[in-house]
């Protein structure tokens, strides 16, 4: 039989052993709380005590020491380039407010060029301060940065990295290239080193270095990619082929270097593509290769001289590879022949599809005329063209550029579907105020329909018809049965006379 008067222990011994116990085991274990902190399993690690000093980074060693040599790659670009580039100050006096000429399609263009537009008072002058930037490419002293930033200027100073305020010269200028090339009387000048733009590849990183929005922000870094190469048609010069870069650049930037990551320069900053005027991703940069040769002869001959061939040219779309019978849409369609030019004496002719130039294709109008003009005068070069369906080869010795020649590419716009022009017979009052002959053709465009397909693909009043759909106008009645069996939907093919260049024109009615 139990014994019901048995001693139970001591509930208070029982707590003190139970607390002993405990404190113990707990000092010796760890609690892992998934999804949080720095343990390799993920957890937050617990224990009796802390061991801040003892905790390690979890990355491995690798990709560390990668991230180390990619940022000190930046900052050795940066520390090497930088005390090649200068703040260029300028100043002029003004009659009137001045603005920028970048407006194009609805897009601003800003040249990157800073300066204060106040309206002075009526009949007053105005002293304006600009301020831009530019690149030390020798250790004499000479200076490239764009040609809208000391244009016009009547002084013109800089500002080096160590500091110092100089009086420059202007050497020489191009506009159709937007470059320039100032020197300055100094020593201790560190120039930069010129890479080649034309290894130059979309997607490598860049960095650009000017004195954005004011001279207290001389020297600023900034950092992108090549997000495009050959930029043409941008209408900020005669002569494009920009490289497209998304490295920040602002107002004050222009003249300023684009380096690549050997630290080379690449580019010079001319303009940002901008809606509100400051920087939206999408800057241009003159390519090096351009500059130097600009810069070259600017330097020896105080000048610019390019090579020149004599004929007006547009590019191939694909109405007019179509209208043609071409294989594809590329080339460049010859319009007008100058008399007497390169051209005419190796016998281009209006009509001709420019394919290949000393060897090498050409894809577009606007890399065949920069690709004469980087020629000197006197350069023999062979011309490949595809005329009526057969591929032909010319040789051809260029002339030196006449200091007036217009601009040689023009659009022909794209086709649409709806038709709206009108046509009567040209007079000879009309020949002479249009600057034809009488006998150049005898149809005259009276009026385009503004949303018609005729003038998206640039037909214009006053354009004087000489053939249609290659059969020549000779009056105004050989006009009529020419685009009478023209149907709709069908493409209609014009060549016309306007200020006397030639220009082909296709599109559907």
């Amino acid at each position: 039989m139990m014994n019901r008067n048995r001693k139970t222990m001591n509930p208070l011994l029982l707590l003190l052993a139970g607390i002993a116990i405990g404190a113990l085991v707990f000092s010796n274990l760890e609690f892992s709380f998934s999804g949080f902190g720095s343990g390799r399993d993920g957890g937050l690690l617990l224990s009796g005590k802390p061991h801040y000093a003892e905790a390690k980074n979890t990355i491995e060693d690798y990709p560390v020491q990668s991230l180390r040599s990619f940022n000190e790659a930046f900052v050795q670009i940066a520390e090497s380039a930088t005390p090649s580039v200068v703040t260029v100050y300028t100043e002029k006096t003004v009659s009137r407010r001045l603005r920028s000429p970048f407006d194009f399609f609805g897009h601003q263009f800003d040249d990157l060029f800073s300066f204060p537009r106040l309206d002075p008072e009526e009949g007053g002058k105005q002293v304006l301060h600009g301020l831009g930037s530019g690149v030390i490419v020798t250790d004499d002293g000479y200076i490239l940065t764009n040609n809208h930033v000391i244009d016009g200027a009547d002084t013109v100073s800089v500002r080096t990295s160590d500091n110092r305020r100089l009086d420059a010269k202007v050497i020489g200028v191009d506009p159709k290239t937007d470059l320039a090339v100032i020197k300055v009387e100094a020593k201790g000048l560190k120039p930069i080193a010129l890479g080649d733009s034309d290894r130059l590849r979309v997607g490598e990183w860049v960095i650009a270095i000017g004195s954005p929005l004011g001279e207290n922000l001389a020297r600023t870094v900034t950092q992108g990619i090549v997000s495009a190469k050959g930029r043409a048609n941008v209408g900020l010069a005669d002569y494009e082929d920009f490289i497209q870069t998304d490295a920040a650049i602002n107002p004050g930037n222009s003249g300023g270097p684009l380096v690549n990551i050997n630290g080379e320069l690449v580019g010079i900053n001319t303009a940002i593509a901008s809606r509100t005027g400051g920087f939206e991703g999408i800057g241009f940069a003159v390519p090096s290769n351009m500059a130097r040769k600009v810069m070259d002869a600017l330097i020896t001959k105080g000048r610019v001289t390019r090579g020149y061939l004599g004929v007006s040219i547009q590019d191939v779309d694909e109405n007019l590879a179509r209208a043609m019978r071409l294989p594809k849409a590329e080339g460049a369609l010859v319009g007008t022949v100058v008399a007497f030019s390169p051209a005419a004496k190796a016998g281009v002719a209006t009509g001709d599809v420019i394919t290949g130039f000393n060897g090498t294709p050409v894809k577009s109008s606007v890399e065949l005329r920069n690709r004469i003009a980087g020629l000197a005068p006197g350069t023999e070069a062979e011309i490949t063209l595809l005329r009526e369906g057969t591929t032909r080869a010319l040789r051809v010795r260029l002339a030196e550029q006449p200091a007036a020649e217009a601009t040689a590419a023009s659009s022909a716009g794209e086709a649409n579907r709806a038709l709206g022009y009108s046509a009567a017979p040209l007079t000879a009052a009309e020949a002479g105020a249009l600057g034809v002959s009488p006998d150049a053709g005898k149809v005259v465009i009276t009026s385009v329909e503004p949303s018609s397909n005729a003038y998206r693909a640039g037909l214009r009043k006053g354009d004087v018809i000489l053939a249609v759909n290659r059969r020549n106008v000779e009056s105004y009645a050989a006009y009529g049965e020419a685009v009478k069996n023209v149907k709709e939907g069908e493409l209609l093919f014009l060549l016309v006379s306007r200020q006397g260049n030639k220009i082909y024109f296709a599109f559907n009615l």
